[in-house]
């Protein structure tokens, strides 16, 4: 267990947010290298990997909902130093983990043929959607359990485990997929579906590796029979506080789907550019993304223990040093995307669609660090449905004008790309507005409520 209560604010949230972001790039990575050698197989499998893909969200929406949960309540235990609830929280997100791993396999292997031919381009892109998700559904499954052990962990204020889990499995990931994929060693090329062996096989191990972890040095939390019987009050206050994120996600689900369809009438290598694109849109933001999930932790400790003038100084620091590197990647985005996408695909049509997409959705890197800081700061306080607000009012701000436009005819992609850089804009305003006004509320019921954080 790390103190977070204590020391210099900056060198917590740098000492946390070194290892996140780094398992995150490892993480990322899976997609990546799967990316790298279905892109030679043909567009057809590259816009089935992507589509496909995408239905990942909403396993990533249900998985971040328990992680947030989980994270936000172990922290706020150990900033009161009540390890007895630290502890049951753990093993009850646990029990969580289990139910919502085993719903994974039945609810996707029920949907994902009729999601894949309601959104795939053609019947090339949905034969092989649905076999990659056929074989990556397990991988799936076993994410709540990773995800559940690493946030306990974060929530302590401890992240090089979860860091190093990742790494291994991306690296044994990398090993793997050009021996299912391609056939290296083996002479038998499973194509599409190697690419979710791997995977799948990468995360089990991962599963396994991590609970290793807790049974060999983890000494503040431990899996206690004790707690076996669920607890309903305890699953009540885990999705209480998770579930909000997890809709977040699930609305990014919807605004990338409505984007995948939205650019469908105009082909397999459309979707496939748009696919590469947003991956490598994603895999540029892991720097905000990991200074907002050591936000949260580093915060909710410090609000557990009465101190909110650390908690401001930990999303100060994190907006701060998060958008100074994201102007940095800006610029680099907008200096070579075609070269990016050429890593991936030689198709003059898909780097083209690519390269398009990178040009204008990079000018959202900085927003979406602020709006990446706010939500990590509403995970602290525990009261997470302000993000989940904003994230709602993003998706209508991109869907009505869409639907004007798309009525209007002639339309092209760059339309919709602007369209979701205003929509992002508007939602970083919000929630920093929704955020100031949180912490107003916040240091008024700790009477030390100051002219500067007073809402207007």
């Amino acid at each position: 267990m790390n103190d977070l209560t204590r020391g210099p604010v900056v060198r917590h949230l740098i000492s946390l947010a070194v290892p996140i972001a780094i398992g995150m790039a490892f993480q990322t990575l899976y997609v990546m290298v799967d990316l790298y050698f279905v892109g030679h197989i043909g567009d057809a499998a590259v816009a089935g990997l992507a589509t496909a893909g995408n239905l990942q969200f909403i396993v990533l929406a249900l998985t971040q909902g328990l992680g947030v949960g989980i994270m936000a309540l172990v922290a706020r235990a150990v900033g009161r130093g009540d390890r007895i609830d630290a502890n049951r929280v753990f093993n009850q997100g646990l029990q969580i983990a289990a139910l919502c791993g085993a719903a994974t396999l039945v609810a996707g292997y029920l949907g994902a043929g009729p999601y894949l031919r309601v959104i795939a381009a053609d019947d090339a892109t949905r034969a092989a959607g649905t076999t990659y998700l056929y074989w990556f559904l397990p991988g799936m499954a076993l994410q709540f359990a990773l995800i559940a052990m690493g946030s306990a962990l974060r929530g302590v204020g401890v992240a090089r485990p979860g860091m190093l889990v990742q790494i291994g499995t991306v690296a044994l990931n990398a090993v793997l997929a050009p021996v299912f994929v391609a056939g290296w060693l083996t002479g038998e090329p499973m194509g599409i579906a190697g690419a979710g062996l791997a995977s799948s096989i990468s995360i089990a191990i991962g599963v396994v590796w991590m609970a290793a972890c807790f049974a060999r040095q983890e000494t503040y939390l431990r899996v206690d029979a004790g707690c076996r019987r669920p607890h309903a009050q305890t699953w009540k206050r885990i999705l209480r506080v998770g579930l909000p994120p997890g809709g977040e996600f699930l609305l990014l689900f919807a605004f990338l789907a409505l984007m995948y369809a939205v650019v469908r009438p105009f082909g397999a290598a459309a979707q496939a550019g748009f696919g590469i694109g947003s991956r490598l849109n994603q895999a540029v933001l892991l720097p905000a993304m990991a200074v907002a999930f050591a936000v949260a932790p580093l915060a909710g400790q410090n609000i557990g223990a009465n101190r909110l003038d650390r908690a401001r100084e930990a999303f100060a620091a994190a907006a701060l040093i998060g958008s100074t590197i994201m102007i940095g990647l800006t610029l680099l985005c907008q200096w070579k995307p075609e070269a990016m996408m050429r890593v991936f695909t030689t198709d003059p049509d898909v780097v083209a669609f690519g390269a398009g997409y990178l040009h204008v959705s990079t000018w959202t890197f900085v927003a979406q660090c602020i709006i990446f800081s706010c939500s990590g700061m509403f995970q602290a306080f525990g009261r997470t449905l302000p993000s989940l607000g904003a994230s709602a009012a993003r998706l209508v701000a991109f869907a009505l004008p869409l639907g004007w436009v798309s009525a209007q005819g002639g339309f092209s992609p760059e339309d919709v790309w602007r369209l979701a850089l205003a929509a992002v804009t508007a939602q970083m305003c919000l929630s920093a507005w929704m955020l100031r006004l949180a912490l107003a509320r916040e240091a008024a019921s700790l009477g030390v409520l100051s002219r500067r954080w007073a809402p207007a």
